[in-house]
């Protein structure tokens, strides 16, 4: 494997942006409930790593209408409110993300949201048919069952994303021990 290939496995905080996909409140109370709560969890942690290193955050919301709006713990952790509106189960395929996520100009994405085997395996495709990096978080990610879940992971993963753990990235991201962003951050996975 050469250099190239390992930048693959890093989510360069320069170059990355996270993406938090349909946590909206009918949503997540149609969830498996100590799931759904550390979902939550461990989004506002990579929330707050990307303020933290100014790295861009997305959030969508399918047909709000329906399903509500983003959770208020995501909501109130964000350094701005402002949804993508979808109906499509891609987040790619509805321009108005297209065009917020290329104004980015990122090469890396974070996925996290739900539900893993429907609007984010169907995001992850499309960024990888793109040429994009995607990291997904697997704790930061759920379905109503924990079958479509792992079918879901296993498929981005067999397609080329990089399928890790909030903390796993968190860590990645922060590099040094004994700075005071690490002390800020590595009290949220304590």
């Amino acid at each position: 494997m050469n250099n190239e290939d390992i930048q693959k496995f890093k989510p360069d905080p320069g170059r990355t942006a996270l993406v938090v996909v349909d946590v909206q409140e009918k949503l997540v109370s149609a969830m498996p409930q100590p799931v759904a709560a550390d979902v939550i969890r461990n989004i506002v942690t990579l929330v707050e790593t990307a303020k933290e290193f100014g790295m861009p955050v997305l959030v969508t919301e399918q047909y709000p209408k329906g399903l509500g709006v983003t959770v208020k713990d995501i909501q109130d952790a964000l350094p701005s409110y402002e949804p993508i509106e979808k109906i499509t189960f891609s987040c790619w395929r509805t321009l108005t993300f297209a065009k917020a996520l290329e104004a980015t100009g990122t090469q890396n994405v974070i996925l996290a949201g739900m539900e893993t085997h429907v609007c984010l395996l169907q995001t992850t495709l499309d960024l990888l048919e793109k040429g994009l990096h995607v990291f997904i978080p697997a704790d930061a990610l759920c379905s109503r069952s924990k079958a479509n879940w792992r079918a879901g992971l296993r498929v981005m993963e067999q397609a080329g994303a990089v399928v890790g753990s909030t903390e796993m990235f968190l860590f990645q991201i922060l590099e040094t021990a004994g700075t005071d962003r690490f002390k800020r951050l590595s009290k949220l996975v304590r």
